[in-house]
């Protein structure tokens, strides 16, 4: 159902959130100053190394799974099980920050803070110190009603608010340029210059609006639900992140000029803005942007989480229950509906703010491993697939038949059926030439030498990053001792990189998945430049998200023990090479499997 348009509606709306309206005042106060342009357009570019890698996989492998199903094929079960678990986390927790935060906003409009209606303001309940939000809930509700309708009439739904938000973006571009030129722009006349804070400062502040950028990953999870997706997954996502890039720079480009960077309120920075030059009315004009800005991030929170447990569903990892797609509205109901109930209670009874560095976990979680994906695929694809039980036995008899072609007497069969034979047995003497065979066992050994020079490469640029991000960012360590281990991670993430840049990429990736769709450029470097990004972000989380994160992931690893390794469907297959798996799913026994 889905065309371009409606995917760039897709990524736009789930990455555009109210954040915006906040950010600009507090990194602009507090870490990049005038500079606050170039900070979104350094986050912009280092979202733009994941987008890429995202591109090319969901060429590849269109899926509802998204990171899951590519961390799946290229890394592993378990991996993609620990991915997956964490995108859970992600968007539960991410959907019921965001529903919080719609109510506070609401109240503005009936007067202020507190102002909502009985039925709809926050209460608390003193025997149990919990402020329920009843609003939050409902939204909530709301938005998972809409997504069971069907994706074609939320996407249209979700596409009307990011229009009119980005209206509204469009208004405070246009204004504050008209009233910047008027007043001489004097936010970028102050003492300090361009960069009071210096290049770190800009630097520290392009790490904190990078998280406004997260989002467009989104647009992947829809891809069984497009139209084209070799086409229109790989220009939804570039297109999408590259109107929130400008957006994000022409609005701060116009807010820091209008006020200096030291005065900004960083809680309301472009309404008050505004106020300062006389124009209080758009303080509601902007908080409606706010609502609108978070109605859409809502539904982008909610709508990937179903599809991903429909993958994992599939793929045996999870109770078949959360597979199954509705006829009628061609969407995952009950996946739907379970999401809707989990976000909807987390947000009627918990303040989720202190759990939101928790979203980011799952977010860079799945930017680093489809980057690690993409030198796998490059490098190491793999050469073997896994064949389901109910094609077992085409596997059989096709090795029977083979094993007969080359046993039976020619004289059996009529002429065409004795020349063909005749031409097998050539074929097979000729293979068994010692010169011939001995180029091909050469052959052999120089591509499993290559195969694992790679693999072993890979494995050196992960370890180095992490040991070159550790080492750059913990503080509790002696100087000297940061030191040599920061150049010791150094050393061994270009000396991965270096073998990966000399060595050939490996020639099953131009058949791997669908091909003549979206290729990554710039490989290595580009995926590379990506894990250390997303590593360093990671790191720097804090102690305090990782233990809660890390009680998340140990309880994924317990469900996948005791239950997703059981009912994996991975049990009881047989591992086959690709060129006997492509003659299998050939053949007309196996015309019904879908892969």
């Amino acid at each position: 159902e889905l065309s371009i348009t409606q995917l760039i509606a897709i990524g736009v709306g789930s990455t555009v959130g109210a954040g915006v309206y906040v950010l600009v005042g507090t990194v602009a106060r507090e870490h990049s100053g005038p500079a606050l342009t170039l900070s979104f357009l350094i986050a912009g570019i280092a979202a733009a190394l994941s987008a890429f890698c995202y591109a090319e996989l969901a060429s590849r492998c269109p899926s509802a799974g998204s990171a899951y199903h590519y961390s799946y094929i290229c890394v592993g079960e378990g991996v993609a099980w620990l991915i997956g678990w964490a995108l859970i986390l992600e968007y539960t927790i991410g959907g019921s920050a965001v529903a919080r935060g719609i109510s506070p906003n609401l109240a503005l409009f009936f007067g202020g803070p507190n102002s909502l209606p009985w039925i709809l303001a926050r209460h608390e309940l003193p025997w149990l110190d919990v402020v329920v939000d009843p609003c939050a809930a409902a939204l909530v509700f709301l938005v998972t009603a809409l997504l069971c309708v069907g994706i074609k009439e939320s996407t249209f739904v979700q596409g009307i608010v990011t229009v009119l938000n980005c209206c509204v973006m469009l208004f405070v571009i246009i204004a504050g340029s008209y009233i910047g030129f008027q007043t001489g722009w004097v936010g970028y006349k102050v003492s300090g210059g361009f960069l009071p804070y210096g290049v770190n400062g800009m630097l520290a502040g392009s790490a904190t609006v990078f998280f406004a950028y997260i989002g467009f990953d989104s647009v992947a999870s829809t891809a069984e639900e497009v139209k084209n997706p070799q086409r229109d997954l790989p220009l939804g996502i570039a297109t999408s992140l590259s109107i929130c890039c400008s957006l994000y720079m022409l609005v701060s480009v116009v807010i820091v000029g209008l006020v200096p960077y030291f005065a900004m309120d960083p809680d309301t920075p472009i309404s008050s803005a505004f106020a300062r030059h006389g124009m209080q009315w758009a303080m509601y004009l902007v908080t409606s942007g706010a609502v609108l800005a978070l109605c859409s991030t809502l539904m982008g929170s909610l709508l990937p989480q179903p599809r991903i447990l429909m993958a994992m569903a599939r793929d045996g990892l999870l109770p078949s229950f959360f597979s199954d797609v509705s006829e009628k509205t061609q969407v995952p109901v009950k996946s739907t509906i379970v999401t809707g109930i989990c976000a909807a209670s987390l947000a009627f009874f918990m303040d989720v703010s202190q759990l939101a560095g928790m979203v980011s976990v799952g977010t860079l979680l799945a930017f680093t491993i489809v980057a690690v994906s993409i030198l796998i695929l490059r490098y190491v694809p793999p050469d073997e697939v896994p064949l389901p039980s109910s094609l077992q036995a085409s596997f059989r008899l096709s090795q029977e038949c083979d094993e007969e072609k080359v046993g039976s007497p020619l004289g059996d069969g009529n002429h065409e059926q004795g020349t063909s034979e005749i031409k097998d047995v050539i074929v097979v003497e000729s293979i068994d030439d010692p010169l011939i065979e001995k180029q091909l066992y050469a052959n052999k050994l120089d591509e499993l030498k290559r195969r694992k020079t790679a693999a072993r490469s890979i494995a050196s640029v992960c370890v180095g990053v992490l040991i070159l991000t550790a080492s750059a960012s913990v503080s509790f360590l002696p100087f000297l001792v940061r030191c040599f281990a920061c150049v010791f991670g150094g050393l061994v993430l270009l000396a991965g990189l270096g073998v990966l840049s000399w060595i050939d990429q490996d020639d099953g990736r131009h058949s791997f998945g669908h091909s003549g769709g979206f290729i990554c450029p710039f490989v290595p470097l580009l995926p590379v430049m990506c894990i250390l990004i997303n590593t360093y972000l990671l790191i720097n989380l804090g102690g305090g998200t990782w233990m809660r994160v890390g009680v998340w992931l140990v309880m994924g690893v317990f469900v996948y023990i005791f239950y997703g390794r059981t009912h994996s469907s991975l049990t009881d297959v047989v591992y086959v090479s690709l060129a006997q798996a492509n003659e299998i799913y050939g053949s007309p026994s196996s015309s019904g499997f879908v892969a």
